[in-house]
């Protein structure tokens, strides 16, 4: 009975086959080209019929082994062939080749001149090195033609008593053992290449029906959020493209709804993320039951959500919105807690507002954060006001881009003075911009600024006209030396190149370091605290003096201001406003902690006799306000301090 070989070995057998005959044409050509061109090359007259002969048998031999070739690519490599009769009749074929070479090269040796035997040399050797590498897929095959070619030619030339025969000799015996341990590594490389290779082919064929079966799994898994079970942003962006697509077809409109949760972040920050995370899949739950075929539904990120609803107007969009709002304000359970959350919602509308997808969510996005400022746990609807506001957000970002070098800027100061004698002590500079005309105020600008990176460059402009300016008014007097403060963003404290900026303002301007007041706002300690610490006290023991502005207004911490040590608190105006209905108790009680923390105090936005009095009485070192002076463009300085002089 017959053994049938297994898959993998008939697997194997066939790439046998395909390596062997891959290079078999190639060679039979190259073989009949050497055979012919020693027969017909060298003239013997004594044997030339014998070497007619011999090429006639070779010719045959190459003629049978081409045909065979020819068979093998055109009809058994594409049958379901173990592939050993093929390797059978190849190696036949390669055997009888050797063995003609080594007749031909025993038997007319004896005949041919010095440069003949050369040349039958040179051929058998290429042939064997050949052989290493091109039979490789057969070991038995590779090795046996190179010792055939070599090794009785060889053993001839050795008992021959001419000395360079035996040299000759000596070095086949060499070469074909060199040859036959190189056809030996390069077929077991190759055998154990076809052996993995087709191990492997095995495996992957076993695991297709298991992969085919995971295929769609995985793509699902690929489109859904892995906390929620929501689309993700990818697979929204893309399903709602295909939705704006058919709505432009079929002239329908699309309402896009962008869900905000209010009051997250302090769930996470008390509570911890697995606890938000919990929140975030409820209320994906919630959102869930509200959808129907008409909705799209989609986790942004983080605690945003985004709802694409179908062929709706303005008003059922937003009655919809109304009832998510409802639904996700209901009360959260977890854990024995009763947690709230809220949520704002902007809606931006296709075609009346955008016709892209991301547009369109942009803009949601925008009515959302504009609504969420105005009117939290609400829904705001995209509007031309909205728009109006990013088209002069994005006009002035433009603008500031170019503000400097169009020199639209300019420095104003405004006087601080001694709360007694009324003696100058510093100016604090502020910044003007006159853009196309329009006095264009700081607290737009500068948040704007802050938000497109504009900030650094914008604040090393100011440090630099500042200290100029300074420099200039302390050589108009020695008897007025008054200081400059200078407004410093947060942002522009967390640039590493900071220290650098101010140290070569000042001696870019010949300034001490002392006559530089740095005035940083309370909502700096809402950040990073350590990098600002340790960017203010670096500042300090270059000399530059430390001012906190508008104290008592935002994130006010006292041991934050105590490791600080700063130079000066300055009151907020709010305080000096109210000095009749309670501010006096808030601004005494700021006073009677700088005496402990040896800072000294400025209260800004004086505007009365009676504050000047009021606070002078307080003890309050510093005053800055209308009373003494509107801030004074840089020509006026000199008037100025020449008049309190």
């Amino acid at each position: 009975m017959e053994h049938k070989p297994s898959s993998l070995k008939k697997a194997s057998y066939q790439d046998i086959a395909e390596l062997l005959y891959g290079n078999a044409k190639a060679g039979v050509f190259v073989t009949f080209v050497a055979a012919t061109l020693l027969v017909f090359g060298f003239n013997t007259p004594e044997i030339q019929t014998e070497k007619y002969t011999w090429w006639g048998i070779m010719s045959l031999l190459m003629l049978t082994r081409a045909t065979d070739a020819l068979y093998w690519h055109k009809n058994e490599n594409n049958q379901q062939d173990d592939g050993r009769r093929a390797i059978i009749r190849f190696v036949t074929g390669t055997l009888l080749t050797a063995a003609m070479w080594c007749l031909y090269c025993i038997y007319f040796s004896q005949y041919a001149s010095i440069i003949e035997l050369a040349c039958m040399i040179i051929v058998v050797s290429a042939f064997a090195g050949g052989a290493a590498t091109v039979l490789g897929a057969h070991k038995f095959t590779a090795i046996s033609y190179a010792l055939l070619l070599l090794a009785p030619f060889s053993i001839v030339l050795m008992l021959s008593s001419e000395q360079y025969k035996l040299i000759l000799g000596l070095l086949g015996i060499i070469f074909s053992f060199v040859m036959v341990t190189t056809a030996k590594k390069s077929a077991d490389f190759t055998s154990n290449a076809i052996r993995l290779k087709n191990e492997n082919a095995e495996l992957v064929n076993k695991m297709e029906q298991k992969v085919a079966r995971r295929t769609e799994k995985i793509y699902q898994l690929s489109n859904l959020d892995p906390l929620t079970g929501l689309y993700n942003r990818s697979a929204f962006m893309h399903n709602l493209e295909a939705q704006l697509a058919l709505s432009i077809e079929n002239n329908k409109p699309i309402a896009l709804l962008f869900v905000d949760l209010d009051g997250f972040k302090r769930i996470n920050d008390t509570l911890g993320h697995e606890t938000g995370d919990k929140v975030l899949k409820k209320t994906a739950a919630r959102l869930e039951n509200l959808r129907d075929e008409h909705h799209l539904l989609c986790r942004w990120g983080g605690d945003e959500f985004l709802i694409a609803y179908l062929g709706v107007d303005q008003d059922s969009a937003v009655s919809y919105a109304a009832t998510v709002i409802e639904e996700i304000s209901k009360d959260y359970y977890f854990d024995g807690n009763r947690l709230s959350v809220d949520a704002t919602v902007g809606i931006a509308l296709y075609p009346k507002h955008a016709s892209k997808a991301n547009e369109l969510i942009q803009l949601a996005d925008t009515a959302m954060y504009y609504q969420k400022k105005s009117q939290p746990n609400s829904v705001g609807v995209f509007n031309t006001e909205i728009g109006l506001r990013i088209s002069r957000e994005n006009q002035l970002k433009m603008g500031l881009a170019e503000a400097i070098e169009k020199q639209q800027f300019r420095m104003v100061y405004q006087p601080i003075v001694q709360s007694t004698s009324h003696k100058i002590i510093a100016f604090e500079a502020l910044l003007r911009w006159d853009f196309n005309g329009e006095n264009v105020p700081p607290d737009e600008f500068i948040t704007i600024a802050e938000q497109y990176g504009l900030i650094s460059d914008i604040g090393t402009w100011v440090l630099q006209q500042s200290c100029l300016a300074a420099a200039g008014w302390l050589a108009l007097s020695k008897e007025q030396q008054p200081s400059v403060s200078v407004n410093v963003s947060v942002l522009q404290l967390h640039d590493a190149n900071f220290i650098n900026i101010v140290k070569s303002a000042l001696e870019t301007a010949q300034l001490a370091a002392e006559k530089l007041t740095i005035e940083i706002t309370e909502s700096i300690f809402s950040h990073d605290k350590e990098v600002i610490l340790n960017c203010i006290k670096t500042l300090q023991v270059l000399g530059v003096q430390v001012s906190i502005d508008d104290f008592g207004t935002e994130y006010s911490s006292l041991s934050v201001i105590q490791d600080l040590a700063a130079n000066t608190i300055k009151i907020d105006r709010s305080f000096v406003n109210m000095l009749d209905s309670g501010g006096m108790a808030i601004i005494e009680a700021v006073k009677q902690m700088a005496v402990k923390l040896d800072y000294a105090v400025i209260a800004e936005g004086v505007e009365t006799q009676e504050q000047v009095e009021q606070l002078s009485a307080l003890g309050i070192e510093m005053l800055q306000g209308y009373y003494f002076s509107k801030p004074l463009e840089h020509s006026h300085i000199a008037d100025y301090m020449e008049y309190n002089s």
